[in-house]
């Protein structure tokens, strides 16, 4: 109980470190709420697709209801790591799962993107968290050519579920031309995010320009096999995490991207 409270509390600091707004983007899937956050002259933009139903809760005044997910908790470290951060709420409050890999989602990473790159104007990287990564795949595979640099799994939805049976095979990953990252962690219990599924996934994505695995280990013991707070969240290890992708990002040659844009 504990370990929860703080990771929400961190979710409820107020957004005065770096410019913040919330916009309103009319989708074919409903009206949805947008977080832009940022500093001034950003690495490059991660546009964050977090799991679940994809129902953070984001207020109005830039808060979330539901801030225990990997992505909305460490949103700030992001930007204190020089990066802008794009965190949709579910289109009409609906429970995505099930959703993503279809053309109605991938049109909305669409309306994401050109959102970012017309407010943030930086390189834009897609982010999916377990089911996120579903919309990430299905996104990079479907927006424009050159409009997206990078894509990050992490803990990657590759097994039906119970309550999905969709997984990163039926969002089209061939498709996807963009590099990306896979990151894993092989302390994950979660039964449709098998860490032993990354070179499955790998090899799936054959048409990108370039694949990384990157596997990682640990993690506070969650109360849910695929919770946010245990190893498939990467409680407690999330600077190791967070560290290994801004590295990643690095080797992109972003830099050399915006300023020729």
């Amino acid at each position: 109980m504990r370990t929860l409270l703080a990771a929400l509390a961190l979710a409820w600091l107020p957004l005065a470190a770096a410019r913040a707004r919330v916009v309103r983007l009319d989708t074919a899937l409903g009206p949805e709420r947008v977080l832009v956050l940022g500093p001034a002259h950003p690495r490059a933009t991660l546009v964050m697709l977090p799991g679940g139903t994809g129902r953070v809760g984001l207020t109005r005044t830039g808060r979330f209801r539901h801030g225990a997910n990997f992505l909305v908790r460490t949103r700030r470290d992001w930007v204190r790591r020089g990066f802008a951060v794009v965190i949709p709420d579910a289109p009409g409050g609906r429970d995505l799962r099930g959703h993503r890999h279809g053309p109605g989602f991938a049109a909305v990473v669409g309306g994401l993107v050109r959102l970012a790159r017309r407010r943030i104007g930086a390189p834009v990287i897609l982010f999916g968290t377990s089911q996120g990564t579903i919309g990430a795949v299905n996104g990079a595979a479907h927006t424009a050519a050159g409009s997206v640099a990078g894509v990050v799994l992490t803990e990657t939805v590759s097994v039906p579920g119970r309550l999905s049976r969709m997984t990163v095979f039926d969002a089209d990953p061939a498709a996807v031309r963009a590099p990306v990252l896979i990151v894993a962690n092989r302390d994950d219990r979660c039964p449709v995010a098998p860490p032993g599924q990354a070179p499955a996934v790998a090899r799936a994505l054959g048409g990108a320009s370039s694949v990384t695995v990157r596997m990682v280990a640990g993690g506070a013991a969650g109360d849910r096999p695929c919770g946010s707070l245990g190893p498939h969240g990467y409680f407690g290890i999330e600077g190791r995490v967070e560290t290994a992708i801004a590295g990643w990002i690095g080797t992109l040659g972003l830099e050399k991207e915006k300023g020729g844009a």
